[in-house]
């Protein structure tokens, strides 16, 4: 079989890092974003300097996919940020910021995949949501407002792109040893992982395999759907 086709946001550090290498491992032709330059190569992965939240540069992005490809698989939108601080010291600057990257540059990957996927009428879309939002994380309005937003985006995405035989789901990932959570207290940090079932920091396996789960060809009868990882 042809390898498949992957898309991941945010591949230079973290979470989409982890995952780039992941599929690779499994065979997969990776494409990777961010908005600087990657720091590591392999022959089957392929690295763009792009701004989710630029539809330009998202578009572009998804042309260089179909002339280099001719299709796409599976699209991981994990490329995020957040700012966690009380509502009262929030500018508004943050909150776009935020806004721009978790729900504009969700829909915009989204929109333009599903072009691309609908070709073939088969596509894998996987969005990032987090804990924060079933746990109504204090000091994190604005993101938990943006991750919230991407959770209803999924929702209606999986019943536009359903008859396109493309289905969308969510991973909600807890705390994980990623920059996003370097600079919070660990008190905070354990606070949030009292309140889990499975009261440990999550990690990056745990995530690829909940996403391993939604990419499957054998997951086409479920879309539309919410896992939040450590029993929230």
């Amino acid at each position: 079989m042809e390898a498949p086709v992957t898309l991941i946001t945010g591949t230079r550090i973290g979470i989409g890092r982890h995952l780039a290498g992941h599929y690779l491992a499994l065979g997969h032709r990776v494409v990777g974003c961010s908005r600087k330059p990657a720091d590591w190569t392999h022959e089957r992965y392929q690295h763009c300097r792009a701004d989710v939240s630029d539809e330009k540069a998202v578009k572009s992005m998804l042309s260089e996919i179909r002339r280099s490809y001719g299709r796409l698989d599976h699209l991981i939108n994990n490329a995020g940020i957040a700012s966690m601080n009380h509502s009262l010291l929030t500018p508004a600057s943050s909150v776009s910021a935020i806004l721009a990257t978790n729900v504009i540059g969700t829909f915009l990957l989204s929109r333009e995949a599903a072009k691309l996927m609908k070709q073939k009428r088969f596509g894998r879309i996987v969005n990032f949501s987090s804990v924060a939002v079933p746990l109504k994380l204090a000091g994190e309005a604005a993101y938990v407002a943006s991750k919230s937003a991407v959770v209803a985006m999924t929702q209606v995405l999986a019943r536009e792109f359903a008859e396109l035989g493309i289905t969308v789901n969510c991973v909600g990932p807890g705390p994980l040893g990623t920059n996003l959570i370097r600079s919070v207290p660990r008190e905070k940090i354990d606070r949030v992982l009292a309140q889990q079932a499975i009261p440990r920091m999550g990690t990056f396996e745990d995530v690829a395999n909940t996403v391993d789960f939604f990419l499957r060809p054998q997951s086409g009868y479920v879309t539309g759907q919410t896992i939040y990882l450590g029993g929230v």
